[in-house]
């Protein structure tokens, strides 16, 4: 759906001066009905890349294809018209503060031509799947930043996008409210198959939403992968570094400080579940067979998307062979596991 190939974008160059290298050899795929985020730290780039994706921001150099079509070859009427397969909201809405929901909405059907009885069927039909209807001939002002976002979201789809960019759509927003928009926006790709490409700093946002991720620094993207390859195995120091900035990691303790807790005929083991055997007692299981005695020292349980993760940090006690022999049989088991004392 989506193809980036060696997107370089420079700022301020000229005959004498190089400028600034905003985003340097980016290249990334986006499949057909995916959610995809990009995440990193202000200045890194990610705003430029996902402006890149509709040529708002035009690459100094590289290729940007969307739904087969090469956007950078086109000229600007024709550019113009592949602009409406792409709609995007923004971190701070962008609504016309003098037109209602009503209008707001209407506006890009309008700006295309779209004749008044099909603009007032889809407006109708917006509002109903953003849950505004009470609120349709309110102006901007007199709206809640969420119901704001759910505006801007409807007027996003009001030409039948095949994607949407979401341009930090949630950080202007209390917790309780993001997690209700990003709830609309993937009720919104569940039923409508549209893709989209969101940019946030937030790692819960990721987690929430989101079946792949690139992490971007420096204008490069440092780490992409599925989403729980890249969190559970995080390759990249700024990767590590958003992981554990999430308010569940922060009372998680470097494994150094579960070295004390490891006798003679002890292992202190790091455990990954991922899927169903989260919620199974895969550990008491194998642990009771080769008569291992266990304590957890440190544990979650969460959710990526629609997948369960745990990560457990128990110390094994028994005889060393029976020890060795049930981390073998943990393995066996389709799970993860470190020795880390």
């Amino acid at each position: 759906m989506i193809r980036l190939e060696h997107i370089s974008k420079q700022y301020g160059a000229n005959g004498k001066v190089q400028g600034l290298l905003a985003l340097d050899d980016v290249s990334l795929s986006v499949e057909s009905g995916e959610i995809y985020g990009i995440i990193g730290h202000s200045g890194a780039g990610k705003s430029t890349l996902l402006r890149s994706i509709n040529l708002l921001e035009r690459p100094t150099a590289g290729v940007v294809e969307v739904d087969g079509v090469n956007l950078t070859k086109l000229s600007k009427s024709a550019l113009q018209q592949q602009r409406r397969k792409i709609g995007m909201i923004f971190q701070h809405f962008n609504l016309l503060s003098s037109a209602t929901v009503y209008d707001n909405i209407a506006f890009p059907m309008r700006l295309a031509g779209t004749s008044k009885d099909k603009v007032e069927k889809k407006v109708n039909e917006l509002i109903r799947l953003v849950g505004l209807e009470e609120h349709k001939h309110k102006y901007p002002a007199q709206l809640s930043g969420g119901q704001k976002q759910r505006v801007g979201i409807a007027r996003a789809l009001a030409n039948d996008p095949k994607v949407l960019l979401c341009d930090e759509a949630t950080s202007a927003l209390d917790p309780q409210t993001t997690n209700a928009i990003l709830e609309l926006l993937l009720d919104i790709n569940r039923k409508f198959g549209i893709t989209i490409v969101l940019i946030t700093h937030e790692m819960h946002v990721i987690q929430a939403i989101c079946d792949k991720v690139a992490v971007i620094h420096g204008g490069k993207i440092a780490e992409a992968g599925k989403v729980v390859d890249v969190f559970l195995k995080p390759q990249h120091p700024v990767t590590r570094e958003f992981i554990l900035e999430e308010p569940s990691d922060a009372d998680i303790q470097p494994w150094a400080a579960f070295k004390s807790q490891a006798a003679e005929h002890s292992r202190v083991v790091k455990i990954n579940y991922l899927g169903d055997v989260t919620y199974e007692p895969v550990l008491h299981r194998v642990l009771t067979e080769a008569g291992v005695s266990f304590a957890i020292l440190q544990g979650t349980i969460s959710r990526m998307k629609d997948t369960p993760y745990g990560q457990l940090v128990v110390r094994l006690d028994g005889d060393t062979s029976a020890v060795e022999q049930s981390l073998s049989s943990l393995r066996a088991q389709g799970l993860e596991v470190e020795v880390i004392a």
